[in-house]
């Protein structure tokens, strides 16, 4: 999605409250797959922070940075701010309401973004909201040198981050990200495990359930014949 609006002069004191948009009209991905990745890379983050009232996670929303002026602003497709309450009604992220910008932001980038996510996005999450982890994902390997890229603020520098096992390790969340094929994968190295999508969770539910009126059955078998064998028939 590209939200990088042209410079403005700020807003003038003393005028009329101003008033932040809640959307800058775009589409929310150049396409189904470029929307499918971060639809569910927003579900699984929220579903594994489910416990901490105070981790944020949503995309495509503007985050507004410079009080005053509507006109700066970006709206990275995903991203992750600790330490802010998740239930809190927002229409849009107000950094200075906030305390403080994203933590992590990750653009799923595209054909009409790549310049935009590897540059002028670069430099704004770089030297104006710092945030600490920046990752990049191209599903089809199209636009980036490599299909993942990720970077790591050190010293007002974005480092690349290397990859671990292949897949590249985020200090902030304490997941590793991954290209499968053409979706992003997010991998906890504490229980060595991919994290489930939906679908993935709700068919192990299915599975486990199923499973588990197989042991029913079998133990209702077992009863019964130690009845019958107690009856002497």
């Amino acid at each position: 999605m590209s939200t990088i609006p042209p410079i403005s002069p700020p807003a003038t004191p003393g005028s009329s409250e101003v008033i932040y948009p809640s959307s800058d009209g775009r589409p929310v991905g150049e396409t189904p797959l470029h929307r499918d990745i971060l639809f569910t890379t927003i579900d699984v983050l929220r579903r594994h922070f489910a416990a901490d009232q105070r981790v944020y996670v949503s995309g495509n929303m503007l985050v507004f940075y410079e009080k005053g002026n509507k006109r700066k602003h970006v709206s990275p497709d995903v991203f992750v701010a600790f330490g802010i309450p998740r239930d809190k009604v927002r229409d849009q992220y107000l950094v200075w309401e906030e305390g403080h910008g994203p933590e992590v932001v990750l653009e799923i980038t595209s054909s009409s973004t790549r310049v935009e996510d590897q540059e002028q996005k670069f430099v704004l999450y770089r030297d104006i909201l710092n945030v600490p982890e920046y990752f990049l994902f191209d599903p089809r390997g199209e636009y980036l040198d490599g299909q993942l890229r990720g970077f790591r603020l050190r010293e007002g520098r974005y480092e690349p981050i290397a990859a671990v096992g292949g897949r590249l390790p985020s200090e902030v969340l304490d997941l590793h990200l991954e290209a499968d094929r053409e979706d992003l994968r997010l991998f906890d190295p504490s229980t060595q495990r991919r994290l489930p999508t939906q679908e993935e969770s709700k068919a192990d539910a299915e599975s486990k359930a199923a499973e588990m009126q197989l042991e029913i059955e079998r133990l209702r078998r077992e009863i019964e014949a130690l009845r019958r064998q107690q009856s002497g028939g």
